[in-house]
């Protein structure tokens, strides 16, 4: 079995199963069991597979066409420019968080000390530790979440104070100069409607809140102001639908603005404490 003839197949595989961009796909998985990057295949297209590498992509594309998640097959995903560990505990970091980081470095400039609430895979907290250098802390009600989110940052040498807590309950006062989100907002009512790689195996309480997609918001909106220092940001990730729901829920705070994405669907909303 030569890597060409391996990826032909692999190809067809996915295809078949109506899975997206099955090349792709395939030429990942293959990548991956062979411990190379994309371009090799195509540097070395009758190379033959070993015996290991051809059971590790047999066992990748089985995982794949069960719906698992191509992230979580092969444990990784890029987020900012930088390649961070996902495992079935967190949510797979997607391309549209990115806008959280250019807002909170648009707005937030000169933040000495920031919070990333429900990290995650810790990619918000890392990012805006290593591209701000501030004092970057992070929280998450899952602590297989929090170990993930510790061993991304360990290995891509960010400070992150890492606390297992629900939303901001073990957050001091007047602690945090700025604080981002991307919180679970999805309506319990539409799990069915999710694809099956989300609904099927990303973790639900990082996807769902409540009958409404608002519980979590409301939960952030309410406390932040205790957390925040007098004129501090709160950045968040926005789901589809929600912005006038946010909106309201921010009436009290003050510069209140949204931006959208490249699709032009808000995605952000940043607010400034008063006082």
């Amino acid at each position: 079995m030569t890597i060409q003839t391996a990826l032909l197949q692999g190809n067809k595989l996915l295809e078949e199963a109506g899975i997206a961009v099955p090349r792709l796909t395939a030429e990942v998985l293959l990548a991956h069991a062979l411990g190379c990057e994309r371009p090799y295949l195509y540097a070395h297209p009758e190379e033959e597979l070993a015996h290991n590498p051809w059971l590790h992509y047999g066992r990748y594309l089985h995982e794949r066409l069960e719906g698992k998640p191509t992230q979580y097959v092969i444990g990784r995903q890029e987020f900012y420019g930088r390649e961070f560990r996902v495992t079935p505990a967190v949510l797979i970091p997607r391309p549209e968080t990115e806008h959280v980081v250019e807002e909170a470095l648009r707005v937030g400039a000169g933040a000495r000390r920031v919070l990333d609430i429900g990290t995650g895979s810790g990619a918000l907290a890392v990012t805006l530790a290593l591209e701000t250098g501030a004092e970057a802390w992070a929280t998450d009600i899952s602590s297989a979440a929090a170990a993930v989110a510790a061993q991304n940052a360990s290995r891509l040498g960010a400070r992150v104070g890492i606390v297992v807590c629900d939303v901001t309950d073990a957050i001091a006062a007047d602690s945090m100069d700025l604080i981002v989100a991307n919180p679970p907002y999805v309506p319990e009512p539409q799990r069915e409607g999710l694809q099956r790689e989300v609904r099927d195996w990303e973790p639900p309480i990082a996807l769902f809140a409540g009958e409404t997609g608002l519980d979590i918001y409301a939960r952030i909106v309410a406390d932040a102001p205790r957390v925040l220092k007098p004129g501090g940001w709160l950045i968040m990730e926005l789901g589809f639908g929600t912005l006038n729901a946010v909106t309201r829920l921010l009436s009290a705070w003050a510069d209140v603005q949204a931006e959208p994405d490249l699709a032009g669907i808000p995605r952000v909303i940043a607010a400034r404490r008063s006082g």
